[in-house]
């Protein structure tokens, strides 16, 4: 009797922390403050411009693909400002490597589509905020329960769009900059 109460009580346990699992993005790159290495090379910075690895966890059941995003909500525009938009990444990946975003190193995987940024044009672009307080980017990785028909050339928010309505959960990681 007692042991049929302990497998009963352990497999409760298990249960409840089995499901307290939650959609997790995590980064061995990103340690709260950006680096010269995520910088960006352009627009009065002089950083590296590497998109930092990213990797993520405990996606719901149904997810089909997965997209990444990097916004600035600080940016001096009146909108912010999209720094990365990748999309249609299978759904059998978990993670980005360092300089993902450079999209001559061929890095993504297979299908995954970087569109343009608010830079006009596809791939990782890095912090340069205007001197003063410093800037938050929000690092976003999207379970999607849909391949988004997207190709490159469609806007941050064209693509933001499409994220909203075909999301089945989303997890976020901050990264702050300062000239």
């Amino acid at each position: 009797m007692k042991k049929a109460i302990f497998i009963m009580v352990m497999t409760v346990w298990a249960s409840i922390h089995a499901g307290a699992q939650t959609f997790t993005l995590k980064s061995n790159d990103i340690g709260g403050q950006a680096t010269q290495k995520q910088f960006a090379a352009g627009f009065g910075c002089h950083g590296e411009n590497v998109s930092p690895q990213l990797s993520w966890e405990n996606a719901p059941a149904g997810t089909q693909g997965f997209a990444v995003t990097m916004y600035d909500k600080d940016a001096p525009t009146g909108s912010g400002f999209w720094h990365w938009v990748i999309f249609n990444i299978p759904a059998n990946t978990t993670s980005l490597p360092s300089n993902a975003g450079d999209i001559t190193k061929n890095l993504t995987p297979a299908g995954a589509v970087q569109s343009n940024t608010d830079a006009g044009k596809p791939g990782y672009i890095g912090p340069c905020p205007t001197p003063g307080a410093p800037h938050q980017y929000l690092f976003t990785v999207y379970a999607l329960k849909t391949k988004l028909e997207l190709d490159k050339n469609a806007s941050p928010a064209f693509v933001g769009f499409y994220l909203s309505g075909n999301s089945l959960a989303r997890a976020s990681i901050v990264m702050y900059a300062q000239q």
